[in-house]
């Protein structure tokens, strides 16, 4: 099981947290936001997920910004399933 979303890498807290897939069952992989009905709930690309993920990320921490954000994105998300190739 994942401790972190295997496409935005939002951190599991919660069974809710956890997408759906297409039986209804948890996916341990991705996220609710990322992935429901057994698919992902948008076909964006790595950019555009840096893109969408990087204020949510600054705003989460008081001492960084978007751009600081953004640079940690490309560092973490590309290791991630949906963007690796494992996914």
């Amino acid at each position: 099981m994942s401790t972190h979303c295997q496409s935005c890498g939002m951190e599991f807290e919660i069974e809710a947290d956890y997408g759906i897939n297409a039986d209804g069952s948890l996916n341990e992989d991705y996220c609710i936001y990322c992935y429901q009905n057994g698919k992902f709930t948008s076909e964006l690309t790595l950019e555009e997920m840096i893109a969408l993920c990087a204020p949510m990320v600054a705003a989460a921490n008081q001492n960084m910004d978007v751009a600081e954000a953004s640079l940690m994105l490309w560092d973490f998300l590309p290791n991630l399933k949906r963007w690796n190739g494992e996914g």
